[in-house]
């Protein structure tokens, strides 16, 4: 039997708020090592902003640090449930085409999973290697 995410996952979650600048966040990707974070709004998931989102929606149009995280995240959240497996996991990662999954009980992040969680354990290496080849082959047939 696989194990579940909740064995897996980041229970140390850091957070912003929409209306908390790019600024914001930039330094607590910084400060915390991390490439996204979620969008908290009164305790429910909101969305997910990345460094990427921040360069190609903030910095790249001519945006500057105040900008409210709001404006720069992305809405479409895909997350996992604890009682996932890695593989189905990494599936998810693969068809999403993202790094990152936050892990969500009652609509509330109560952790996150990224891809070099599960590469770093052994037993999961085929299936990160599967999602890392579909999130960085794009025209990869999607399974």
């Amino acid at each position: 039997m696989q194990e579940s995410l909740q064995n897996i996952m980041s229970k140390q979650v850091v957070s912003v708020t929409p209306t908390q600048t790019v600024q914001e966040a930039a330094a607590l990707m910084s400060e915390h090592n991390i490439g996204a974070i979620p969008v908290v709004e009164n305790g429910q998931i909101k969305g997910m902003i990345t460094d990427r989102d921040i360069t190609l929606r903030s910095t790249a149009s001519g945006g500057n640090g105040q900008t409210p995280v709001s404006q720069c995240m992305t809405d479409h959240i895909v997350s996992a449930t604890p009682d996932m497996t890695a593989d189905e996991a990494a599936q998810l990662m693969a068809q999403n085409q993202i790094r990152r999954l936050p892990i969500v009980q009652n609509n509330q992040v109560i952790g996150m999973v990224a891809l070099g969680d599960l590469a770093v354990r052994n037993q999961y290496d085929q299936e990160a290697e599967q999602a890392l080849t579909n999130i960085s082959n794009p025209s990869h047939p999607q399974q």
